[in-house]
């Protein structure tokens, strides 16, 4: 008996350090490495290939127009796997395709996509001071390519992410600010920061040392799928997190060219963010993105709060990102998940033009189960229901209120739906429209302290894809859907939960929730391919690009390259092009010109296949470029969108945007859209701002009916199938393609009748200088 006993002693001793032995080579990276930057390809684009790709872009094909720009498309988003979450990501646990170091960001750009303009916006909080310097040394290398030459064929920009966020699960009472992009005009090392600027410490990389250590457990778990022939990527991923670990937080309190080089330095507010970057004296801009994501901001989430003092530089954010592969954020609507009952608390809300609530939803889950119960009873089921996950609070732990759902039961609750490839769980009060119409306490008309977002598209892509949305296909390449892989989705699903007739009150939820998603169906069906920027420059030049872009000459397009003019022809000084602020006291007249993109061949160029290899071509482009024949898609429809900002805070939003104002049914037979209107109640004692959007015929695109819905005959959805990225129903051959009115939204035009004070960043960028 002493010999059995001593045995299982010692085999559970030998068990132990094994296991403490894997989680210290696995989860400390012994034999991990560094990601390098990559090797950029050292060939540029032909010169006359530009050249024609700069003139056909910016052609209006007859159509008269004084323009002396030149359109250039571009994308001021992109990620590598120095971000942390790209690096999980990418790993084979989730998938994932490996890494995408910043140079595959630069090849990608050049010769997949084809782009005039792209910046690499890695998440500063765990951008170690090693990353920096090869993301600095790429991005040069990038530009070295095209030498000195006065018409490059691409221009990297240097830049990286601030990324905040306040998501419900984190509870009220913390600020949510949201996500902003970085750019900066230079990439010499004396004009440019010592180090990013993050939204401070915390987050996938915990820097305390039971965090630490806890995280060390976590990543040598999750490799065993893979033991013991394919750890270099896990390995990789411990080095990376022990790098940032061991890289102290920079000290408060010390002025940014004191600070030592190698610490990590945040800002935990957009206050803090402005002045760090003005004390760095280097042009910038600040251009906040993925604002209406529900994953992220929470259901109070309001960009109105940042009209604050000091947490809007008007200097510096003139730019917004409405569109992107996380989706749209263009949208004000009304939507009410809740409101006040008689008590003064909180109750669920109906619902109400089109928009369902999911508690509301939680109700007619419960109703379907009701079965032969009587209907006093099923109604008081309802009733408990949609009060219970009002308490429980917004997230998967409300869901839980009622057991044994799938994320399908849900349909389209909480969604903008039958909008264009909405944001996941829209939240309207951080959407361009809310903020272009918010006004600040005490704000007179033309007030600096307001927003005046020029607006932009760009990709989001966390896989070094710049420009992603060229052509509609590689739903997981091409965008940013991710799901766990097979094994280890099935090891984390919770243990299934039957459907029960009763709601569970929020009390009896598990502290973790009570409705798992580790494949995260429901989002990945809102992952859509990227956006693009599109700008009226005066020549390719860097310092032309960012002067149009700091100029709001600039607008948004859903992947295509559709051109689109849209002036002011009235203008007391003369016509004023989008983007741009005028004094004027009679009705503005507006022309619109726009022409669809062209539609693109199979594969890629002889060009790009002259410089890279077949290998290299598969792996970056998967044998698909940017690649436009001699048709264009026709531009069916232009709308403009009229907003009258508001006088006072509490100003009535739906009196103030509208949305379309107007509408103009286009007839391009090849030769674009050219269409010309006159607001005749333009009110010149108060602010108003226009812009258009200009509107392609339907194509496919990649999640264009994200929960593909089975509709009733009044269009409300009944049944969905969802795009999933992992599990039951995942088809890796299934792009989940459905018709959408792919389109262009232009940057507003901004008028007074009283004088409005313009700060732009060129401005500020010549007394820098």
């Amino acid at each position: 008996m002493r010999r059995v006993f001593r045995f299982v002693l010692l085999a559970s001793v030998l068990m132990t350090a094994a296991i403490a032995t894997y989680v210290v080579v696995v989860g400390g990276g012994v034999g991990g490495e560094r990601q390098r930057r990559g090797d950029v390809a050292t060939r540029s684009i032909p010169e006359a290939v530009v050249l024609e790709r700069s003139q056909r872009q910016t052609s209006l094909d007859g159509m008269e127009s004084a323009a002396t720009t030149q359109i250039l498309f571009g994308d001021l988003h992109v990620h590598t796997t120095y971000s942390s979450d790209a690096f999980v990501f990418s790993l084979p646990l989730m998938q994932g395709e490996g890494a995408h170091p910043p140079a595959d960001a630069c090849d990608f750009a050049r010769f997949c996509s084809e782009l005039d303009f792209y910046s690499i916006n890695d998440h500063a909080e765990h951008l170690t001071p090693w990353q920096w310097e090869e993301t600095k040394q790429s991005i040069r290398e990038c530009n070295a390519v095209a030498s000195d030459s006065e018409a490059p064929d691409l221009v990297a920009f240097l830049g990286w992410e601030w990324t905040q966020s306040s998501p419900a699960m984190l509870g009220a009472g913390r600020p949510h600010y949201g996500h902003k992009n970085v750019i900066l005009l230079d990439t010499a090392e004396e004009k440019v920061p010592r180090r990013p600027i993050g939204a401070g410490s915390g987050g996938l990389f915990p820097t305390n040392m039971l965090g630490s250590v806890g995280w060390a457990v976590v990543r040598s778990a999750v490799s065993l799928g893979d033991f013991p022939c394919n750890l270099d990527p896990y390995l990789d991923l411990s080095r990376f997190a022990l790098d940032v670990s061991a890289t102290d937080e920079c000290p408060e309190g010390v002025a940014v060219r004191d600070l030592p080089p190698d610490c990590l330095e945040g800002a935990a507010t957009p206050e803090v963010l402005f002045r760090k970057l003005d004390d760095w004296g280097f042009p910038n801009l600040v251009i906040p993105h993925g604002t209406a994501w529900g994953i992220h901001a929470p259901p109070a989430a309001d960009l109105g709060d940042q009209l604050r003092p000091g947490s809007h530089d008007a200097t510096s954010q003139r730019l917004f990102e409405v569109y992107s592969g996380h989706g749209t954020g263009e949208l004000w609507r009304d939507l009410r998940d809740t409101e006040t009952g008689a008590d003064g608390k909180p109750r669920c809300a109906a619902p109400r033009d089109g928009y369902e609530p999911c508690c509301w939803r939680a109700g007619e889950i419960v109703r379907a189960r009701c079965g032969e119960e009587s209907d006093v009873v099923c109604e008081e089921r309802v009733a408990k229901a949609r009060q219970w996950f009002v308490d429980a609070g917004a997230g998967d732990r409300a869901r839980g209120v009622v057991p044994g759902t799938q994320p399908a039961d849900w349909l389209e609750c909480g969604q903008l739906a039958g909008s264009f490839l909405p944001a996941f769980e829209y939240r309207t009060k951080m959407s361009a429209q809310y903020g272009l119409a918010r006004r600040p306490e005490g704000a007179a008309s033309g007030a600096d302290g307001a927003f005046r977002f020029g607006l932009i598209g760009s990709s989001d892509n966390h896989k070094a894809r710049a420009g992603s949305g060229y052509k509609e296909l590689g739903r997981k390449e091409f965008g940013d859907a991710y799901g766990l892989r097979s094994d280890w989705r099935d090891r984390l699903l919770p243990d299934p939960i039957q459907p029960a007739p009763e709601p569970v009150p929020p009390d009896a939820l598990p502290a973790g929730g009570g409705f798992g998603d580790p494949g995260s169906e429901r989002g990945s069906s809102y992952y859509f391919t990227g956006g693009l920027v599109a700008v009226h420059a005066q020549s390719r030049r860097r310092e032309s690009i960012f002067e149009a872009l700091a100029e709001r000459r600039a607008y948004a397009t859903s992947g295509p390259r559709i051109a689109l003019h849209f002036d002011l022809e009235n203008g007391s000084a003369g016509p004023v092009a989008m983007g741009g602020e005028a004094k004027l006291r009679v009705a503005p007249r507006f022309r619109v010109r726009a022409l669809g993109a062209f539609e693109q061949k199979p594969g890629c160029p002889e060009h790009t296949l002259e410089r890279l290899s077949p290998e290299r071509v598969q792996l970056l482009c998967r044998n698909e470029c940017y690649h436009p024949g001699d048709t264009r898609t026709p531009i069916e429809r232009i709308e403009v969108v009229r907003i009258r900002p508001q006088t006072f805070p509490d100003e009535p939003l739906d009196e103030l945007i509208d949305d379309p104002w107007r509408s103009f049914e286009c007839d391009d037979s090849g030769g674009g859209c050219d269409v010309t209107f006159v607001d005749e109640s333009y009110d010149p004692e108060r602010e108003h701002l226009y812009y258009v959007r200009a509107l392609q015929v339907a194509t496919p695109a990649v999640n264009g009916d994200p929960m593909r819905c089975e509709r009733d005959p009044s269009g409300q959805c009944v049944a969905a199938k969802m795009c999933p990225a992992s599990g039951a129903g995942f088809d890796p051959g299934d792009d989940c393609l459905a018709p959408v009115q792919e389109r262009a939204w232009s940057s507003p035009i901004f008028l007074s009748g009283a004088e409005v004070v313009a700060t732009s960043k060129s401005e500020r960028t010549q007394e820098v200088n």
